[in-house]
């Protein structure tokens, strides 16, 4: 899709649809005005008729027979300055409603928000836009994706225009990387394996100078000592890969942040086997190393002044007779020892291998995305992913990089008493602590890999997909992320 941004008079604007906004009394903003003036007021004659919503967020397409565009589409606002909320409330609604055209200019620019910038403004239309315009089609005959093709938005003055471009760019990048994550987690388990993956990071750095990719497989992996990681791959044919892609926009001598995802492309639950109902959702259980692909890829479409380094812990976890099983024990990279007592608790194992390994960038900070455990969802729901932190001022940006992009985060309990939960009889550690706190003592399996650096862990298995009849990966957090570098 392309967007711009641009000057323009609503009376001579060409396009397919243009977006106006009106208030919770009826009243038009200065471009509606000026487009009704042009249609000979049939814009506010239709509007008086009581046909749109009188909720924030409400939308109705109205056909024009006079001027160069061939519809309006009225969204209402609020009686005054809108909220972030409320602003992204009325980008997500007038996206959803203009998807099905060619192409659309928006002038809700012109709408006050609070405690926010026209950068900020233009990046959540673009970002929204982008976003509703995001089909899967991959295996559906006939399916076409929506058309629209291209988005402008309306500049109120010359002035701003180079403060809106950037934002819009910040947008378009935040909607491409969230609907990359989106596609990798929504294909299915017998297309996006790790090798796939691998292929995928591989193609990326061939597109992008500054980006370059490097792929260990299951020997390399031997070599460094990877039994935790190992231990996950064994049950399945499809080989493991830890997938590490480099993105250089700083001097070398700039610590890198590191983005770590777990990546199991289908998660069984091996010998410790899952319910049958709904394990087709499993195929989302690599959605926290789609969200690290979609960062790298939003990153590379910026080039900001930014050492990145994401890594992608791939492995399927599978039943067979050479399948780890619960009572097995096996040593980490760390030298650790943990005794394996449900095997469908997999996640932290690739992810403390790899957390061990990504010291080896000599990262400024560390942040692991997972879909790590059910307890989140029981905890959080879907509206909130799971934040643990073993540093305030970490904790405190991400959580305020999530207010900003409305993708939240809820920052959870680390606390040493939780430890004891994972205490065993034979090993350093188990790999689970009981039914209680399931979140939190996952994430305390974690920390006890990440004590030499600053670390964040974002549990995100209730906000990586959704269930039912709106099936399919959201794409979260790539926007909080996303931010959140871009921020620093």
């Amino acid at each position: 899709m392309r967007f711009s941004a641009k000057v323009s008079d609503i009376s001579k604007q060409r396009a397919a649809c243009v977006i106006i906004a009106v208030d919770s009394k009826g009243k038009l903003g200065a471009s509606g005005k000026a487009l009704d003036a042009a249609c000979g007021g049939t814009i506010d004659e239709i509007l008086k008729r009581g046909d749109l919503g009188l909720k924030l967020g409400s939308t109705m397409v109205i056909p024009l027979t006079e001027g160069p565009a061939q519809r309006a589409l009225v969204v209402r606002s609020g009686p005054g300055a809108l909220s972030q909320a409320e602003f992204r409330k009325l980008a997500s609604a007038t996206a959803n409603a203009v998807k099905g055209f060619k192409d659309a200019c928006s002038y809700l620019l012109e709408l006050e928000v609070d405690d926010a910038d026209i950068a900020w403004q233009a990046q959540q239309l673009a970002a929204a836009v982008g976003l509703a315009s995001y089909k899967f089609t991959r295996y559906q005959t006939g399916a076409d994706p929506y058309p629209l093709a291209k988005f402008t938005l309306h500049v109120p003055a010359s002035k701003m225009l180079k403060t809106v471009k950037a934002g819009l760019a910040v947008g378009a990048a935040q909607a491409s990387g969230s609907n990359l994550a989106r596609e990798l987690g929504n294909l299915p388990g017998n297309t996006c394996t790790p090798s796939y993956l691998a292929a995928q990071a591989r193609a990326m750095a061939k597109k992008h100078p500054k980006l370059t990719t490097t792929v260990l497989d299951g020997k390399k992996m031997q070599s460094l000592g990877m039994g935790a990681f190992l231990s996950v791959a064994k049950g399945s044919d499809e080989p493991p890969a830890l997938i590490a892609m480099h993105y250089k926009g700083a001097s070398s001598s700039t610590k890198p942040v590191v983005l770590v995802g777990k990546g199991i492309t289908f998660d069984t639950g091996g010998i410790s086997l899952k319910p049958g109902l709904a394990m087709d959702e499993m195929k989302f259980d690599m959605c926290g190393a789609a969200s690290v692909f979609g960062v790298m890829q939003a990153i590379v479409e910026l080039e900001p002044a930014l050492n990145l380094v994401c890594l992608v812990a791939a492995a399927e976890n599978m039943p067979s007779g050479g399948a780890s099983k619960p009572g097995d024990i096996v040593t980490s990279m760390s030298g650790k020892t943990i005794e394996i007592l449900n095997t469908d608790a997999e996640g932290r194992l690739v992810l403390c291998d790899t957390l061990t390994y990504a010291a080896k960038y000599k990262p400024e900070i560390i942040i692991d995305v997972a879909t790590l455990t059910g307890a989140c969802v029981i905890a959080l729901g879907n509206h909130a992913t799971g934040l643990y932190a073993n540093q305030d001022q970490l904790a405190q940006d991400l959580i305020a990089a999530g207010e900003r992009t409305g993708d939240r985060a809820w920052r959870m309990p680390l606390w040493d008493e939780y430890q004891t939960a994972l205490d065993s009889n034979f090993a350093d550690m188990q790999n689970i602590g009981g039914r209680e706190a399931g979140s939190v003592t996952a994430a305390c399996f974690l920390a006890r890999f990440t004590e030499s650096y600053t670390w964040a862990h974002l549990d995100i298995a209730g906000s990586a997909w959704n269930s039912g009849a709106a099936k399919g990966a959201t794409g979260r957090p790539v926007s909080m992320l996303l931010e959140y570098l871009l921020q620093r």
